[in-house]
C-alpha cells in the first residue's frame, strides 16, 4: 500500500517539473535551439525516461526482495543526474532568479519523496523476492499519463541534442575597404553580436557600448567594451558608427512604462551619440541608425519604397522619433542612415526565435486572416546591409532593410512550418490576439507592411538570401 501522502508529493513534483521545463527551459532559455546546450537536453532526456519508469513503477508494480534495489538504484540516478544538471546548467547559461528557486523547490520536494518511499521500500527488501502487479486505482492511470507524457519529453530532448550538435555558425566576412574603427551601441544583441564579431573577425577596431558587461564578455572576437559614452575621448576617432541600441517591442504587452521606454530608449541614445560626435575631434563619415518598417504603419497591399507615405500609430510614432534624433548628426557633417529593419530571421533571437517552440510542437498557427504582408531580412545580409551602406555616398537618409521579396502571413507560416517538417493547421484569430495584447498585436502582428529596399538595390547590393525558404533553411540550419 502505497499512503495519499506519496502520491500527492509525486503529483506536485509533476506539476513543478512540467513548468520549470515549459517555462524555463522552452519558452526563456529555449534549449531545444540554443547552441551548446547538448549536453543539458541529454540529461533532461536521460531525467526525464528515469522519472517515467519508476512512476509506472509506483503505479502497476510492487518489487519485492532483492528487486526493491531496482526502484532504490532509479532513485539515486535521478539524484545523480539532478546534480549534474546543476552543474552544467550553472556552468553554460546564466539561470533567472525564478528558475533557480523552482530547483530549489523541486530538489526538496524530490528530498520529502525519499523520506516517504525510504519505509516502504525497506519494508519490501524483508519480503521474499518477487514482482507483484497490482492496480492502485485512479492513481496508477494518472502515474501512468505522466510517464506517456515523460517518454515523450525525453524523445523531444534527445531529439532536440541531435539538432542542436549538428548547429554550425559560420564565420561573416564583410569585405570593408582597408582597416576601420567602428562604435556599435547594442553589440550583444542579436544583430550587434553579428556584426560586432564580423568586423572584428575581419580585422577592424570595434567599441562596443553596452549596459551588459558580462553579455560583453561573451563575444567571440577582440573589442573594446565602454559602458558610458563619457569613457570615450574625444582623441578618439570612429569612421562608422552604428546605433543598434534600444528597447525591443516585442518583448511584451505594451503597456503604459513599456511605450515609455520605447519611445524614449532609441531617441535618447541617439542624442548623446550625436554629444560625442561633436566632442570628437574627428567626426564619423556616417551614423547608421536602427528604425523599422512600423514607421509605415499598416499600409494593406501597397508596395513600400522609401518614399511611401504612412498611417499614423504608436509604432510610426516611435520609429519617427528615433529618425529624428539620429538626423541631427547631418548638421555635424556626418551622413546619416536610418534601417527601416523588418523580421530579422534567425533563431538565436526576435520573433522568428519565439515562434520556434510553438511551431516545433506542432502549434503553428497563421495570425488573423494571415492575408497580412510581412517585411523581413535573413540576420546575415542585414549585417551585409550594415556595412555596404556604411562604403555608398549615395546611401543617406531612410533605408528599408528588408528582402526585396515580403511575403503574407500565411506564407510565412507554411514556409515556417514546412522548414521544421511540422503541420501549421491553426489560426489565431484576430479579436483574440488584439484583446491579449492589444496595440503590440494591431501594429506588430497584424500590421501589413509590403516594404522593399529600393534604395540598396538601386545602388548594387546583392541579397544572399532573398527568398524566404532558403532563408528559413539558413537561419534553422
Amino acid at each position: 500500500m502505497i499512503p495519499l501522502e506519496v502520491w500527492l508529493v509525486v503529483s506536485l513534483q509533476v506539476v513543478l517539473g512540467f513548468a520549470d521545463v515549459v517555462v524555463h527551459h522552452e519558452l526563456i532559455a529555449r534549449l531545444p535551439w540554443r547552441s551548446g546546450a547538448a549536453p543539458e537536453l541529454r540529461l533532461h532526456g536521460a531525467r526525464n525516461l528515469v522519472y517515467a519508469v519508476i512512476f509506472l513503477t509506483l503505479a502497476w508494480v510492487v518489487p519485492l526482495g532483492w528487486t526493491a534495489l531496482i526502484l532504490a538504484g532509479l532513485l539515486l540516478a535521478e539524484a545523480t543526474i539532478t546534480f549534474a544538471d546543476w552543474i552544467v546548467e550553472h556552468s553554460s547559461r546564466p539561470l533567472p532568479a525564478s528558475e533557480r528557486v523552482l530547483h530549489g523547490l523541486l530538489a526538496i520536494n524530490f528530498g520529502v519523496l525519499l523520506a516517504l518511499l525510504a519505509p516502504i521500500v525497506w519494508q519490501w527488501l524483508r519480503e521474499p523476492a518477487s514482482v507483484e502487479f497490482v492496480v492502485r486505482g485512479v492513481w496508477s492511470w494518472l502515474a501512468t499519463v505522466a510517464a506517456a507524457g515523460l517518454l515523450a519529453m525525453a524523445i523531444r530532448d534527445f531529439a532536440a541534442a541531435r539538432r542542436v550538435d549538428g548547429f554550425r555558425t559560420r564565420s561573416l566576412s564583410l569585405d570593408l575597404p582597408d582597416r576601420q574603427r567602428w562604435l556599435v551601441t547594442g553589440g550583444t544583441g542579436f544583430v550587434g553580436r553579428r556584426l560586432t564579431e564580423a568586423l572584428a573577425g575581419d580585422g577592424h577596431e570595434v567599441t562596443v557600448l553596452t549596459r551588459d558587461v558580462k553579455r560583453a564578455q561573451l563575444l567571440s572576437a577582440p573589442f573594446r567594451v565602454v559602458t558610458s559614452l563619457d569613457q570615450i575621448d574625444a582623441t578618439q576617432g570612429f569612421d562608422v558608427v552604428v546605433h543598434l541600441a534600444g528597447e525591443p517591442v516585442a518583448a511584451g504587452p505594451w503597456t503604459p512604462v513599456r511605450r515609455q521606454r520605447i519611445e524614449r530608449s532609441r531617441p535618447e541614445l541617439a542624442r548623446r551619440l550625436i554629444q560625442l560626435i561633436r566632442r570628437l575631434e574627428a567626426k564619423p563619415k556616417v551614423l547608421i541608425g536602427a528604425s523599422a518598417v512600423g514607421w509605415y504603419g499598416d499600409r494593406g497591399e501597397a508596395v513600400l519604397d522609401e518614399g511611401a507615405d504612412f498611417e499614423d500609430c504608436f509604432a510610426h510614432r516611435s520609429c519617427e522619433a528615433a529618425e529624428i534624433a539620429s538626423a541631427e548628426a547631418e548638421q555635424d557633417g556626418v551622413r546619416v542612415v536610418m534601417l527601416r529593419i523588418g523580421l530579422v530571421l534567425g533563431r538565436e533571437d526576435g520573433l522568428l526565435a519565439q515562434l520556434l517552440t510553438p511551431f516545433d510542437l506542432g502549434f503553428g498557427a497563421r495570425l488573423g486572416s494571415g492575408r497580412q504582408w510581412m517585411s523581413w531580412i535573413e540576420r546575415d545580409d542585414l549585417v551585409r546591409l550594415i556595412a555596404f551602406a556604411s562604403t555608398q555616398e549615395a546611401i543617406r537618409g531612410s533605408v528599408n532593410a528588408v528582402a526585396p521579396h515580403a511575403v503574407t502571413n500565411s506564407v510565412f507560416t507554411c514556409a515556417l512550418a514546412r522548414a521544421l517538417r511540422r503541420p501549421a493547421w491553426f489560426a489565431l484569430p484576430r479579436v483574440l490576439l488584439v484583446g491579449v495584447l492589444g496595440d503590440m498585436a494591431r501594429e506588430l502582428m497584424l500590421a501589413s507592411q509590403r516594404a522593399v529596399p529600393a534604395k540598396v538595390l538601386d545602388n548594387g547590393f546583392e541579397f544572399r538570401f532573398p527568398e524566404i525558404d532558403a532563408a528559413l533553411a539558413k537561419a534553422l540550419s
